[in-house]
């Protein structure tokens, strides 16, 4: 009865974010979380209102393990022609359908605001308008949920795209920002895409920036320069970032540039901060879900941060206020010459680079799993035949 007493508490700290205008989505999927009903606990326990996914976290999730080896016995049965990319893209799609049919009640009760999956079109068409606008006119249709996103990196290639989603009635995640130039492309092309868009509430969109991998670059520039001003800044300047971008989506989106589409029933473009595990231990394990509450936001959250926060996060709206101090530390870092927009335009790179690299590793190690399920369904049979014969 303690425990249970205790577990209620502890859980509020999720669903209070709710309380300050912050949904929380899931960075993370996998089949079992699903099928065990973990997913579902989450969703009506936590208040999880969700789910990102990304090549990295399919790779861990597929290639690690036999958690899908059942299900590509299967689909090997029923075409042992199928290549690697096919059998990935069959057990993504059925894993998102899963996890948005839970989650349709968020998505019913929230009018379509909340209760979203996401899909990544593959980060090799990053620098490829037309072949990401087909690949996610695809993944739509297969997937063929109402609470699908289909996430798009903010490449001046994928902007462009984005535009033409957004006009076609496409839900989009834009993900991989770094930058308040990115998020500046980024909104506008939403804007430009509900404007081209007969029915514009009827499609949602997040603007997905990234946090935690700013703070891990700008932190090794600072401690090469050593000195007493440059460490001070160290573990800051995400969250200084993030609150600029945060203060455009309110001159945006709650101010006069949106008003003309707010009048057609159109949704906000939410900021959706990502990548808010921590990477430095000598930081706090919830730094980037504390600093970062405020309305109109999503945090999507990594489990091992979930569970942190969960235990001892603590809520109280932290966004909005602080504009002045995250002015005051960007200049600090321009003064000491670090180039913060360098930075965040190799961490673009980076992160379209790290996910192909990831994509490239969960197709061959499908490779390898359906050589060896093909090979021992293959046994399977010849053993079946031989004591027929006997």
């Amino acid at each position: 009865m303690v425990l249970a007493s205790a577990r209620k508490r502890l859980m509020n700290s999720l669903k209070q974010l709710r309380d300050c205008g912050q949904s929380i989505w899931l960075d993370y999927i996998r089949r079992d979380l699903i099928t065990s009903g973990e997913f579902q606990r989450l969703v009506e326990e936590d208040g999880i209102h969700g789910v990102t996914s990304n090549p990295t976290i399919f790779d861990k999730a597929i290639a690690a393990g036999i958690a899908y080896d059942d299900a590509l016995r299967l689909l090997l049965a029923a075409d042992p022609d199928r290549d690697a990319l096919t059998l990935f893209e069959k057990l993504e799609i059925e894993d998102l359908q899963m996890a948005a049919d839970i989650l349709r009640p968020v998505y019913d009760q929230t009018k379509g605001a909340d209760g979203f999956v996401s899909i990544e079109v593959s980060p090799r068409l990053a620098y490829d308008t037309a072949g990401s606008v087909a690949e996610a006119q695809r993944l739509w249709k297969a997937v063929n949920r109402p609470n699908l996103m289909v996430k798009i990196p903010s490449t001046v290639h994928g902007v462009q795209a984005v535009e033409v989603l957004i006009a076609g009635g496409i839900n989009v995640n834009i993900t991989l920002m770094f930058s308040l130039a990115h998020y500046e492309a980024v909104a506008q092309a939403y804007l430009r895409g509900l404007k081209r868009n007969a029915k514009p509430h009827q499609v949602s969109s997040v603007a997905s920036f990234f946090v935690s991998r700013v703070d891990t670059e700008v932190d090794r520039a600072l401690e090469t320069i050593g000195t007493p001003e440059a460490l001070s800044l160290r573990g800051k300047i995400a969250i200084a970032n993030a609150r600029v971008v945060y203060r455009r989506f309110r001159e945006i989106f709650l101010g006069t540039p949106f008003e003309e589409f707010r009048r057609l029933g159109a949704r906000l473009q939410r900021p959706l901060w990502a990548s808010t595990g921590t990477k430095n231990p000598a930081f706090s394990d919830v730094l980037y879900i504390e600093k970062l509450i405020g309305p109109h936001t999503i945090n999507t959250i990594p489990p091992a941060t979930l569970n942190a926060f969960r235990d001892h996060g603590r809520v109280q709206p932290t966004l909005e206020g602080g504009e002045q101090d995250a002015e005051q530390a960007l200049a600090r870092l321009a003064k000491l010459g670090i180039d913060l927009g360098a930075i965040t335009e190799k961490l673009l790179a980076d992160g379209i680079t790290a996910f192909t690299h990831s994509l490239d590793e969960l197709l061959a190690s499908l490779q390898e799993k359906r050589r060896v399920l093909l090979e021992s369904q293959a046994a399977r049979k010849n053993e079946t035949r031989s004591a027929r014969i006997a």
